[in-house]
């Protein structure tokens, strides 16, 4: 699965059936696939408005000691 998103993220032009027959016959449903297919568009579009719009890292902004706070304060609310 790994490579077919890797594959439809930077050569999606190459992607073909092929692709997809030899994820399925690993044994990977194809709720599965859609399902990662789907999670990779959404990484893939946020990825590249964050570009687009030059943003900065939220680690660039609070360094080492301010992420690592940052990241108890989620798990406190309970994100995960």
């Amino acid at each position: 699965m790994l490579g077919l998103l890797e594959a439809v993220t930077l050569r999606p032009a190459e992607v073909g059936s092929d692709d997809v027959a030899a994820v399925r016959a690993e044994g990977v449903s194809d709720e599965g696939i859609e399902d990662a297919l789907a999670v990779c568009a959404c990484f893939n579009l946020i990825d590249r408005l964050a570009d687009s719009f030059a943003f900065t890292p939220i680690s660039n902004a609070l360094g080492h000691d301010g992420l690592l706070r940052h990241e108890a304060e989620f798990l406190e609310r309970g994100y995960v």
